[in-house]
């Protein structure tokens, strides 16, 4: 793990993978992971499709096949847990294709999940409206009549209202007209502002560069490239060449 930011040397580690190997069935597609988000960090993991970044973050939750290695959240050992267990330690996983459901109203699926017993507060529908007005303009129309856009927030709101702390979001902006993409931009500092804790899988360079701490960059399954934003310049000519961006 690069050294701490100024002012961050304090910050606990909200999760820690050590040499992580996954297989979905016989494919080994993950290959000796190792990476670190802080407390109140936004990590985002670049890579082309692929690399290795999704799995990472279903490996993480105990959605692939087999695993090895160490998975710590919040210093808790959670290689071994099953996925539910894994939920409870206060992750809340924002997967791509969203899994709104298409029959309840905005609320009614807002009202859906249940709280972790993690001893953090979720978000009540009011703060949550407050931080996306659209949901709440549209809290009594079916998820099926939701714009793209509305769905990717409600489907981050629902995970906010768990008292998640440690969020994994998976391309969340990927298809979205530039306003909605704003919109997701201001959220994510808005909630690094609140302290949670972010890590990204995002194809939309322009989107995650500015909101990002740190970023690793995944490629055949291994982490190839580690960097601070500070970086992110020096580092162009080599993402270029990883990513073509």
């Amino acid at each position: 793990m690069p050294p701490p930011a100024p002012g961050a040397a304090a910050a606990s580690v909200a999760l820690e993978i050590s040499h992580l190997q996954a297989w979905y069935g016989e494919s080994h597609i993950l290959h000796d992971v190792n990476l670190s988000v802080r407390q109140g960090e936004v990590v985002t993991l670049l890579g082309r499709n692929g690399a290795g970044r999704t799995t990472t973050l279903r490996a993480i939750m105990g959605l692939t096949g087999a695993r090895k290695g160490s998975i710590k959240v919040n210093g808790k050992e959670a290689i071994g847990l099953p996925t539910h267990q894994v939920a409870h330690l206060g992750i809340g996983y924002c997967p791509e294709e969203r899994g709104i459901f298409s029959s309840l109203s905005t609320e009614e699926n807002l009202l859906l999940p249940p709280v972790l017993k993690t001893g953090n507060q979720g978000m009540g529908i009011d703060e949550i409206y407050e931080m996306f007005p659209n949901l709440k303009e549209r809290r009594h129309s079916q998820g099926t009549r939701l714009s793209g856009g509305e769905q990717q927030m409600l489907a981050v709101a629902r995970i906010l209202r768990t008292g998640a702390r440690l969020l994994l979001l998976d391309e969340i902006s990927e298809g979205l007209a530039p306003v909605i993409v704003q919109g997701l931009a201001r959220m994510i500092r808005t909630l690094k502002a609140k302290g949670y804790t972010i890590v990204m899988v995002e194809q939309n360079f322009r989107f995650a560069a500015p909101l990002a701490d740190r970023f690793y960059v995944m490629e055949h399954g291994q982490i190839v490239e580690t960097f601070a934003a500070a970086e992110l310049e020096a580092k162009m000519p080599v993402l270029t060449e990883l990513l073509g961006v």
